[in-house]
């Protein structure tokens, strides 16, 4: 998931780069949404691994 963020990032520079102004906004929120969901998601499978490497 985090590898799809970086590749909307990048989208996002490429189409700012070329003066695409919708399309760059559009691509930076999907990447930004992505990363979030990869963050929540990376965390909560640390804090139940944790959780499950105790017993």
């Amino acid at each position: 998931m985090l590898h799809y963020a970086v590749v909307f990032f990048v989208i996002a520079l490429i189409a700012a780069v070329f003066g695409f102004g919708g399309i760059a906004a559009g691509a930076v929120e999907i990447a930004r949404i992505l990363f979030f969901v990869f963050l929540i998601l990376a965390v909560l499978s640390f804090i139940f691994n944790a959780l499950r490497g105790r017993h």
